[in-house]
């Protein structure tokens, strides 16, 4: 928060200190980034500026400059505090207001967009829909064993979008993810133990069997379809390492 707050009084201070003098606004005069203030100042600018369009939040530039310059120079606030906080609620009242309704805008259009692959995947060569509208395709067939609800698994596996985007995989970390088979995602949880260890499927994921409406609050949306590719490398992990403790202590 203290950087923030740094950061703010600097570009102020630095990049819009020429706003009205002479008669230049700062679009006129050009600015000097000889120092390393300066330059820092420019910095912070950039960064705040593009947060700022980024959050879509409209700025007077004017009146944010004479807040920081204010604030430097420890002169008496222009606004109560109490109107201070009223309009600060506000803000924050319409910014969740617009996030709710830009929310509720992309779950309806992920919905519909996933729900129309859903149906058209349906009809493909070797995808099984379940009951819970969970649908799989098998790449290769397992030999090993089933896990159960409560086993800990091992797998490798690439998480995308519908539109291709990769948001997470463990093959791209270089190391096989390793949870408990109800500890994920219902869609998850449910083809787990239709899987046998050495399986390698794809998985078509729906809204309802994924995040929901919620997404995650990073790369995957409201209502966003899910699919996976999954390499299942170790049925049940605790088995495993139980099954090898009894082995050496026979021996």
């Amino acid at each position: 928060m203290k950087l923030k707050t740094i950061a703010s009084a600097l570009i102020i201070a630095g990049a819009l200190t020429g706003c009205e003098q002479g008669g230049e606004t700062a679009a006129e005069k050009e600015v000097n980034l000889e120092t390393k203030e300066q330059k820092l100042s420019y910095i912070f600018g950039q960064n705040i500026g593009g947060q700022f369009k980024a959050e879509g939040v409209e700025v007077d530039v004017d009146a944010f400059s004479e807040g920081v310059s204010d604030a430097l120079s420890d002169a008496e606030p222009r606004l109560k505090q109490e109107d201070v906080l009223a309009v600060l609620e506000e803000f924050q009242q319409e910014q969740i207001s617009q996030r709710e309704a830009e929310n509720a805008e992309a779950a309806e259009k992920n919905k519909a967009e996933g729900e129309a692959f859903l149906a058209e995947n349906a009809k493909k060569e070797g995808v099984v829909t379940t009951e819970s509208g969970l649908q799989y395709q098998i790449v290769e067939e397992g030999t090993g064993p089933t896990p159960a609800s409560s086993d800990t698994v091992e797998v490798h596996y690439t998480g995308t979008l519908l539109d291709g985007t990769e948001f997470d995989s463990s093959y791209r970390r270089g190391v096989p993810a390793t949870f408990g088979v109800d500890q994920v995602i219902p869609g998850w949880t449910e083809a787990l133990q239709l899987m046998k260890e050495g399986a390698k499927w794809k998985l078509f994921i729906p809204s309802s069997l994924a995040y929901g409406p919620g997404g995650t609050g990073g790369p995957i949306g409201p209502n966003q379809t899910l699919i996976f590719d999954v390499e299942l490398l170790d049925a049940s992990v605790d088995g495993s390492e139980e099954e090898s403790a009894e082995t050496e202590s026979k021996e």
